[in-house]
């Protein structure tokens, strides 16, 4: 029997589930930190109606580079400060300038 050279792919270690989500910034007031507006259509357990349900999040942003109106993707981490356990990973949309 000849031995073959078998190539395999090199094998990336296995990543972690993490949340992540994707909101409007609604406030980019604080250094380094926004906020992000999450908003989701749930239906209502007991009537069935679809209702608009929102929360916000404080997201580190480690540049600046995201302003009011950006829709931005973020993605839960390690506690960061009291607030803060999410960060910006990557910029969806710009926002529209009027």
């Amino acid at each position: 029997m000849s031995e073959q050279q078998v190539s395999a792919a090199p094998v990336e270690p296995k990543a972690r589930n993490t949340r992540t989500l994707v909101g409007k910034v609604v406030s980019d007031k604080r250094s380094k930190t926004i906020t992000v507006l999450i908003e989701r259509r749930t239906k209502h357990e007991l009537y069935g109606k679809i209702v608009a349900r929102s929360s916000k999040y404080h997201a580190h942003d480690e540049k600046g580079e995201y302003k009011m109106g950006d829709v931005v993707e973020i993605a839960e981490t390690r506690p960061i400060s009291k607030t803060k356990s999410w960060v910006v990973t990557r910029l969806v949309q710009k926002a529209i300038v009027v």
